[in-house]
């Protein structure tokens, strides 16, 4: 049996070899001719598997070590007998971790308190859901827009786009890529979305560039319906629009989801799904040894600070997401090598919060972030 499988796959290598044949290379050299006498395919988003790439291989079963999978041609696999699998959830933590350092960062860039601000999350699933709890933990209030949730589960606590873009001062995207249906996503914020916006409206995209519409984000920008943008994520990656990198306050190269801990389970996802696909025996297969922190304790003196202050404080001492943009800024034509050669990020459980000083139910709070409590 032989797998080919992305390099850039973090944890993987050492894994499989003991069960099958693998060959490792990076995501232009997964072709047709490579794949020939493939048995299963371990990729990321980088690679298009569909009928150019499939069509004549012996391939069974593609695992995609990402949350989204609208870079494999489902239909084509499902015709022609081809098991394929994502990684639904794997980084939901990490995106939620980029989310609450760019509120953070926001907040204190623009002087303002986020308890002041309404957030509008677009898309509430494994992503959103999370940004949701974490948003509220800050004390903002929050307005939910999700159509398919709301088909299968009521109107009840859920607004509809045109409220969200009413209610609320800032709007986080966090729906998948489709490109048409009832819940088409593609251009989703175009130019009639963003017209109708409140002068001033923050717009949070780390979902996919192709949400949004680079023209329309452009002109809202300049015309002041958009005061600040913060997007990961960009149309026609890596070569992004510079322009509209000028006009964001938060820019970086599709790391939202790059948490070390959120790609050891992308990684644990494809790797167990593949096991029970072709019979291995590693259901339970996880990575071991993923790198600590540099500082694991975090010293948080909460005398002089609010709730607010003191979340925010332990939020961007596990990752400050202005050393992204900074670094994406300086090099642009470096896009993907910053993402290949993204460096440690530890998600909030990886930490342990030294609390001095503590009231108004802090302790409470970080544990429900996420962070250990030192006893």
């Amino acid at each position: 049996m032989l797998v080919i499988a992305d390099d850039k796959i973090p944890f993987l290598k050492g894994a499989l070899e003991p069960y099958t044949d693998i060959e490792y290379c990076s995501g232009d050299e997964i072709t047709p001719e490579r794949i020939r006498y493939a048995d299963a395919l371990l990729i990321r988003t980088r690679t298009k598997c569909n009928r150019n790439l499939l069509e004549g291989s012996g391939v069974r079963f593609i695992g995609t070590a990402t949350i989204g999978y609208d870079h494999i041609d489902t239909e084509y696999c499902n015709q022609h007998g081809i098991h394929w699998t994502n990684a639904p959830g794997c980084n939901a933590a990490s995106v939620n971790q980029y989310i609450a350092s760019a509120l953070v960062t926001l907040s204190h860039q623009q002087s303002f308190k986020l308890r002041d601000r309404v957030l509008g999350v677009v898309g509430v699933g494994n992503v959103g859901s999370k940004v949701v709890r974490t948003a509220e933990l800050l004390n903002m209030r929050v307005y939910l827009n999700d159509p398919p949730r709301v088909r299968k589960e009521g109107i009840c606590g859920f607004l509809n786009l045109e409220s969200i873009m009413r209610e609320c001062d800032i709007i986080s995207f966090h729906v998948p890529l489709s490109f048409d249906g009832p819940d088409k996503t593609y251009h989703m914020a175009d130019e009639t979305m963003l017209s109708a916006l409140n002068p001033g409206t923050v717009i949070i995209n780390s979902s996919r560039g192709e949400v949004a519409n680079t023209g329309a984000l452009k002109k809202a920008k300049s015309e002041g319906k958009v005061e600040s943008l913060v997007l990961d994520v960009w149309e026609n990656e890596p070569e992004i629009d510079r322009e509209l990198l000028a006009m964001s306050s938060v820019a970086t190269p599709h790391i939202a989801g790059y948490s070390a801990d959120g790609k050891a389970k992308g990684t644990a996802i494809v790797v167990q799904a593949l096991s029970l696909f072709f019979d291995l025996g590693i259901e339970d297969w996880e990575p071991e040894d993923i790198p600590v922190p540099e500082k694991k304790v975090i010293l948080l003196n909460c005398k002089h600070m609010d709730a607010e202050q003191a979340l925010g404080e332990a939020i961007l001492a596990t990752y400050q997401v202005e050393q992204d943009d900074h670094r994406l800024r300086s090099s642009v034509e470096t896009f993907e090598k910053q993402r290949a050669n993204y460096p440690l990020r530890r998600e909030f459980p990886a930490y342990t919060i030294r609390l001095l000083h503590e009231h108004s139910g802090i302790s409470q709070l970080l544990m429900k972030l996420g962070f250990r409590m030192e006893q």
